[in-house]
């Protein structure tokens, strides 16, 4: 595993941002990766460095560092006890336009990196990390160019930061994913997001997964999908490479 742990300064303070690269010589494109609502831990780790060997540089950084440090959850411990004490003050401190004003300084490290190919980058998340994808690909068009979101929650509603409000200004090429029974994305809001791309006209697709429940990703959750999570980065990697090369 190639990973690197680096601190980025925002105009809140220093977040951590570990980065993923693949072997070999690159340079090659870059991704950035938004959590879930559990944080970093090893099984992000994983997964960044899985992306990072599909051919791209990959950029996790701790949304969380505004609460100051904190331990790694286990996901079994968090699910199976009291989940708003475990992550009541982690949550809170971050959401979409925060990470899309901590992107600012994100993309000033990708621009630095001589192992950076391109301007054009992609982002995915995952929960929470899903709406903060579609958000920052519209707060920065100019350089997203593929944007996925994975069982990401809230992403059409009545909120002033709902991501669906942001499609007028997203050119980035569009993959959201969800969950066939998800309370944070029902079927009405699914409909009312892929309105809102459509009539913008990104280009778009949105999918639910049958079978999949919120969180299907994440090997370290008791409800994760072995089928649906290979869908998922069959999907991922193919968006990014049309997109990104």
């Amino acid at each position: 595993m190639s990973h690197e742990q680096l601190s980025v300064r925002t105009r809140d303070g220093d977040c951590p941002v570990h980065v993923f690269t693949p072997s070999g010589t690159g340079p090659w494109p870059a991704a950035i990766f938004f959590m879930d609502g559990l944080g970093i831990r090893p099984t992000l780790f994983d997964m960044g460095q899985r992306l990072a060997d599909a051919g791209y540089v990959v950029f996790l950084p701790d949304l969380y560092y505004r609460a100051g440090p904190y331990a790694p959850l286990d996901p079994k411990v968090v699910f199976g006890g009291d989940v708003r004490a475990a992550i009541g003050h982690l949550y809170p401190t971050t959401g979409n336009k925060k990470a899309a004003e901590d992107t600012a300084a994100f993309l000033a490290l990708i621009d630095s990196r001589k192992d950076v190919k391109g301007k054009k980058i992609g982002t995915t998340g995952y929960c929470m990390g899903g709406g903060m994808s579609l958000t920052v690909a519209g707060t920065y068009p100019d350089r997203i160019a593929a944007a996925a979101s994975f069982h990401g929650g809230n992403l059409a509603t009545d909120a002033e930061d709902s991501p669906h409000l942001l499609a007028p200004k997203i050119e980035a090429h569009v993959y959201v994913a969800g969950a066939d029974q998800d309370h944070a994305y029902p079927p009405e809001m699914e409909v009312k997001l892929d309105k809102a791309l459509t009539d913008a006209k990104v280009d778009h697709r949105c999918e639910i997964y049958e079978g999949a429940l919120h969180g299907w990703t994440m090997a370290d959750f008791p409800i994760y999908n072995e089928p649906a999570a290979e869908r998922h980065w069959r999907e991922l990697i193919a968006l990014f490479k049309a997109t990104l090369g």
